[in-house]
């Protein structure tokens, strides 16, 4: 496995332990609850990115079907429970992992289309673009340190969220910050 593919694993399994850390002390109904109209929770955070993961490593890299609804990852208001969570976020984890593992240094410099439902596109880019329109393409190794750079900028935001919901005095990522 190229390098790049191992410390993009071992960086997102990291982000990965943090937000499973951080959503651990927190109830089901705090995992939704949103600070501000305007703000996600935890729970569409979570729903946001197995879906960023899955339509870009699983999807675009492993062409897989491309089964995202990333509308509905951020309307979700719950339902789901912190346990089906965690289980959806090792699950496509797994599945990446999967996939990544059998690429060689050669298939980092392969480009991949990378598909969006037309609906999302358009609200996502504020745009009118016709269903032909909806995709972009991306080398594998851009593909792989955007997707680690998102989910860590995600990460972050849930630690936060959990810290702001529910105030203690120890570091709950193990980590001093």
């Amino acid at each position: 496995m190229p390098d790049l593919i191992k410390n993009v694993l071992e960086d997102m399994d990291k982000q990965l332990d943090r937000i499973i850390k951080s959503i651990n002390p927190l109830d089901d109904d705090l995992i939704w609850k949103k600070m501000k109209d305007s703000m996600n929770s935890i729970g569409n955070l979570c729903l946001h990115l197995a879906g960023n993961e899955y339509q870009n490593l699983i999807s675009a890299i492993g062409n897989k079907p491309f089964i995202r609804e990333r509308t509905r990852e951020f309307n979700s208001e719950g339902g789901i429970s912190k346990g089906e969570l965690i289980s959806v976020l090792m699950r496509t984890r797994s599945e990446s992992v999967s996939i990544l593992s059998v690429l060689s240094d050669e298939d980092l410099k392969r480009e991949v289309t990378i598909r969006y439902d037309h609906e999302d596109w358009n609200r996502m880019l504020r745009v009118s673009a016709s269903e032909d329109e909806t995709y972009e393409a991306r080398e594998i190794s851009q593909l792989l340190v955007q997707v680690a750079t998102h989910y860590g900028y995600h990460a972050g935001q849930i630690v936060l969220l959990s810290k702001t919901l529910k105030d203690a005095n120890e570091h709950i990522t193990g980590q001093y910050h």
